[in-house]
């Protein structure tokens, strides 16, 4: 799962949402904006601390003249020693963090169903939030048929044309 910053307002609304529908949360109506500002804080927390492991892996690199290519490796490694979640474990973080969350928040009122059946609605909102990057790739490059293959002209291009149907999407 990739986290986008514009997505995080309606994840926090939704599972809020969901919760509180369903019975297995109350939250009052003057504090359910602030319950949602606190699932919000978690994942700004979360962005914020891949931010910083995305220098600490470019710092890395530079000062070792690790090449690019070893990238995945590299985050793979200082992820596990930062004990910072990646790639499927960043849904299951995000859903204990919230879960752990509304047990100790005053924002939210009365939480009334077992950890295990809200971990499974949690994680089906952020399911249905995940973005399929494969598709905003896909759709780039049939914006960038006209530029050839395997040049930087066409790296430039492509990285454009991703970041126009990003946008297109309200991901950035």
């Amino acid at each position: 799962m990739k986290l986008y910053r514009a997505k995080i307002p309606q994840i926090a609304h939704d599972v809020i949402q969901r919760l509180s529908d369903e019975g297995d949360i109350e939250v009052l109506a003057e504090q359910r904006e602030e319950a949602e500002r606190d699932l919000a804080a978690i994942m700004e927390e979360f962005l914020r601390r891949d931010m910083s492991m995305r220098d600490r892996i470019r710092d890395h690199m530079a000062a070792r003249n690790v090449p690019y290519s070893d990238y995945g490796r590299v985050r793979k490694r200082m992820a596990e020693e930062m004990n910072h979640p990646s790639g499927d474990d960043i849904e299951r973080f995000l859903c204990r963090q919230f879960l752990e969350n509304m047990l100790i928040t005053p924002n939210i009122d009365e939480v009334y169903s077992e950890d295990r059946d809200m971990h499974k609605k949690v994680m089906e909102v952020l399911r249905g939030h995940d973005v399929d990057e494969r598709a905003i790739r896909e759709e780039a490059q049939s914006k960038v048929k006209n530029v050839r293959e395997g040049t930087v002209d066409y790296e430039i291009a492509l990285q454009k044309a991703v970041k126009e149907v990003k946008k297109r999407r309200g991901l950035i």
